[in-house]
């Protein structure tokens, strides 16, 4: 029996087993980490890199979704020629039970209070 071949394109994750704690913390301590996160945990799906309009060059991009694929926060897999990005969050809760959620309430909370802090 043949193990089929790996594409190029198919990119490192970890498994389950390997992702850590303190890399999960490390990944979502960056600002435009966690807004991306937050953004695929409020759509739910998997969306493409081009996506998001973040504020940073594409090699900077490209730096932040690898932080977050190779600590275990994201999966990516090439669809066609999109790679598409999704939330681990399968993994996570049953890594870490209850802290993406604590996290993303807690960057929701911030943002309100930002946006307030703005307003006045």
């Amino acid at each position: 029996m043949t193990t089929p071949a790996v594409s190029s394109r198919d990119l490192p994750h970890p498994e389950t087993a390997q992702i850590r704690l303190e890399s999960v913390l490390h990944a979502l301590s960056d600002p435009m980490r966690l807004r991306i996160v937050r953004e695929l945990a409020a759509d739910g799906d998997e969306l493409s890199c081009s996506y998001f309009d973040l504020p940073v060059t594409k090699s900077t991009t490209t730096h932040h979704f690898r932080v977050l694929r190779e600590s275990g926060v994201i999966r990516q897999v090439y669809r066609g020629t999109a790679k598409m990005n999704g939330l681990r969050r399968d993994d996570l809760d049953g890594l870490f039970p209850g802290l993406l959620d604590a996290l993303l309430d807690a960057a929701d909370r911030q943002a309100a209070r930002v946006r307030d802090l703005g307003d006045g």
